[in-house]
């Protein structure tokens, strides 16, 4: 089956930066490129929060008013992975993090991966 699998999570001081990955795999009838993905993210006591979008080609991007100018998201289709590169990161980061791949009817979760920013 389609699996998503985080990484690069963990704990950096505030200003500091995280690389997160998003790697899919278990296509069968279907190919990573075909997926819109997104990040979110979820901290404790709050709803689940939309961070950013990418499309399928990666010619398009999004992000939510708080992380704009800090987060960039990308694609690497050949590879079938997806990033979030969290720049200038703040306290108010802190979260769970995850990828969400969508097909038409088909909607996958990963697991998350924590990232913690704090001195």
């Amino acid at each position: 089956q389609v699996q998503l699998v985080e990484s690069g999570g963990g704990l950096v001081q505030p200003g500091g930066s995280l690389r997160l990955s998003c790697a899919a795999s278990g296509f069968t009838f279907t190919t990573f490129s075909a997926y819109f993905m997104s990040w979110y993210r979820q901290a404790p006591g709050k709803e689940r929060e939309l961070v950013a979008t990418i499309t399928t080609t990666g010619d398009s991007t999004n992000y939510a008013d708080s992380v704009k100018g800090r987060f960039t998201i990308s694609r690497d289709n050949a590879k079938n992975t997806m990033y979030l590169q969290m720049n200038s990161l703040k306290p108010e980061d802190t979260a769970m993090y995850y990828c969400r791949m969508r097909l038409a009817s088909r909607d996958y979760w990963g697991q998350g991966t924590q990232v913690t920013v704090s001195s």
